[in-house]
């Protein structure tokens, strides 16, 4: 909001400089912007609409300046007379709240010099005397207000409705707009002029050859103007105002302000009584304030004098109450709505910086975090330290990206009022996200990426916690061995990470069906064998995917998603698995097979668990081989056992024994026969 000091001081008499007015805003939260030519630059909160005027601004610098405030514009002796309108007005949706209007003689030609140096001097051009009037009104009192030409208007009569299927208005920028039903607009006896709250209609506006105008002021719901704006992608200086917030009882002040202006500028006469349809007047808001409540939030107790001033200079009116106060809160304050609200007020007046450092005294032990807070906690610490960086991307993304992660049928979650079609859709996975950040990182010649996310994902049937990872470029080789590309099963190995993060064991199973996955180069996450539900996926990303994002098609990318709530359910308790280090010495025994090359490891991996003494304490493969001596189909597997027992040192023939009967096992449930046997 652009505040120009001279026209602040119409309200207030202030001697401060421009930097003075500043500071002192500042230190009531306001934060000033920039200074230039004696006006600032003033953010106003979204939540603060009364800030959005000059008036409203010069409230909180009487009040900061402990300074009187002189009268809003528009009170005092009216202009013109609270009666019956020359043109009939009707409301027909509680979307809109008070409708006023006011017709006027006028001459349409140049504004004051006084007038337009103010527009100008806060970024608004001006147009003619009468436009410029009713932007003047808005910036100085904060209530938006349209003028129509009414000429142009069938009937002449006004209705507010909702618009009708198919409706179509050009508004004043020009532009031809498709209205819904869920659009409020402002119509004479035949059709739309102005959509409500946001902009009017080109047929209507005022131009050099009006002479009679019809001048609305209104208030219309926050909802109602910000559900219309969005949709239209169309944002005003008077939107911006409504869907905040406007104040229901300024309608009738601000047309009389304008119908003054018109007198006192030789643009206008007006020329008939101010209608005010006003269906359901507002009812005075009452708000507690306790004195122990002020010293318990701010921290520091408030003179009962200090309290009143602050308050009172704010337009609030205090009743005294055995514990404090009863404090009518004035309609423009749509923001205080809580006790809290009211202490912040006096806490901002008073002044923050009068408040001692202090610590807040603990009366209750801090809650126990919430199980998705340390379950995310515990993934995060397992990720981190296999080597991958976290990222944090956009929970909405484009439906194009989300197209190739939705299950074949399906379609994304789309939102409703999207930001814009970069944010249209609910993302089905974390993938999306992790591959842009991916090319991203990659475009920066980094050659190896390894990342992860923790996030919600969405689908038909609600939200779900998940972790994702994406890899792709050489595996961190040690000193001792050739470097190598990463592959799938160092995504597969940051599932078996996770999976012992929670105290279980993740195994693969073969998976087909999923359009972002190379054909063949996936696999399911399961959390048992056979027919266990899958929990997730790991796999090869499919090589269109990654070309789309500016990757070429040898890059290989790997990554995997597991549901994280399946994940905790199936947790246990990992305090079990710590064991004392061993006191006796382990035995390993080196077994190569000649097996079924399509037989997953994990199948022998089970079968060898299943018919092991208790004794066993690792399985690990470490070669793999096809070629000559072994029969096509088949591959020579060989894995390293580890027998160890925590009380005693084992003997040849024990582990022997346990030797030859998983062997037979691996004969009898795969054909497996030993190799070189």
């Amino acid at each position: 909001m652009k505040l120009p000091l001279l026209w602040l001081r119409d309200y207030v008499d202030i001697a401060a400089n421009a930097k003075q007015v500043a500071a002192r805003l500042s230190g009531c939260g306001f934060d000033v912007a920039s200074i230039e030519d004696d006006v600032l630059d003033v953010d106003v909160w979204a939540n603060r609409p009364d800030a959005l005027s000059v008036y409203g601004l010069a409230r909180e610098a009487a009040a900061a300046f402990d300074l009187p405030l002189k009268a809003a514009p528009g009170e005092g002796a009216p202009v013109a007379p609270v009666g019956a309108s020359t043109i009939p007005v009707s409301i027909g949706d509680a979307g809109c709240g008070r409708y006023a209007m006011a017709t006027a003689d006028v001459q349409i030609g140049h504004s004051p010099p006084w007038l337009a140096e103010r527009l100008a001097a806060v970024g608004v051009r001006p147009i003619n005397n009468v436009v410029d009037i009713s932007n003047y009104v808005m910036l100085e009192m904060g209530h938006p207000m349209h003028a129509f030409d009414v000429t142009c208007l069938k009937g002449p009569e006004i209705h507010v409705r909702r618009a009708r299927p198919g409706e179509k208005l050009t508004t004043l920028d020009g532009q031809a707009r498709q209205l819904d039903e869920t659009m409020l607009v402002i119509a004479d006896h035949d059709a739309a002029v102005a959509i409500a709250g946001v902009m009017g209609g080109k047929d209507s506006e005022v131009s050099s050859k009006t002479t009679r105008i019809a001048i609305e002021s209104a208030w219309f719901h926050p909802a109602t103007v910000r559900s219309t704006s969005k949709r239209l992608g169309l944002k005003t200086e008077a939107s911006a105002r409504f869907e905040r917030g406007a104040d229901l009882t300024a309608p009738v002040r601000a047309l009389q302000r304008m119908l003054a202006l018109l007198k006192s500028c030789g643009a206008g006469q007006a020329s008939g009584p101010v209608a005010d349809i006003y269906p359901r007047p507002a009812a005075t808001k009452q708000v507690p304030l306790r004195r122990d409540r002020i010293a318990r939030l701010l921290g520091q107790s408030v003179p009962d004098a200090d309290v009143t001033r602050i308050l009172t200079r704010l337009a609030f009116r205090l009743n005294a109450a055995p514990e404090g106060w009863t404090v009518d809160v004035p309609p423009f304050r749509v923001d205080i709505t809580r006790e809290a609200d009211l202490v912040e007020e006096v806490g901002r007046h008073w002044g923050f910086d009068r408040i001692p450092a202090t610590f807040p005294v603990v009366r209750a032990a801090s809650p126990q975090p919430s199980p998705g807070v340390l379950r995310d906690r515990r993934v995060r610490q397992a990720l981190v330290g296999a080597g991958l960086q976290e990222a944090v991307t956009f929970t909405f993304i484009q439906a194009d990206a989300a197209a190739p992660f939705v299950p074949e049928g399906r379609s994304p979650l789309a939102i409703a009022n999207p930001l814009s079609e970069k944010f249209a859709v609910l993302r089905p996975s974390l993938l999306p996200g992790l591959l842009d950040s991916l090319a991203h990182s990659r475009r920066r010649e980094t050659d190896t990426v390894r990342l992860f996310e923790i996030g919600a994902t969405f689908d038909q049937s609600g939200e779900r916690a998940a972790a994702g990872w994406i890899l792709t470029g050489s595996r961190a080789a040690h000193w001792s061995e050739r470097d190598s590309p990463l592959d799938f099963f160092d995504a597969s190995g940051l599932a078996a990470v996770l999976g012992g993060s929670f105290g279980i064991s993740l195994h693969l199973r073969p998976l087909d069906g999923r359009p972002w996955l190379a054909r063949g180069r996936g696999a399911a996450l399961v959390l048992g064998d056979g027919d266990a539900a899958s929990v997730g996926w790991v796999g090869e990303i499919q090589t269109g995917l990654v070309q789309a994002r500016g990757l070429t098609a040898a890059e290989q990318v790997f990554g995997g998603e597991v549901d994280l709530e399946a994940l905790a359910a199936a947790a246990r308790d990992r305090s079990s698995a710590i064991q004392p280090l061993p006191r006796f010495p382990s035995i390993v025994r080196d077994v190569s097979i000649v097996i079924d090359e399509r037989l997953p490891a994990a199948e022998v991996r089970g079968t060898i668990s299943a018919n092991a003494p208790s004794t066993l304490a690792s399985i690990r493969e470490f070669d793999r081989y096809r070629g000559q001596g072994v029969p096509a189909g088949q591959v020579s597997l060989s894995l390293r056992l580890t027998f160890r027992d925590a009380e005693r040192t084992l003997t040849d023939s024990e582990v022997q024994q346990a030797v030859s009967r998983i062997v037979r096992a691996l004969e009898e449930r795969h054909g497996a026969r030993l190799r070189g046997g």
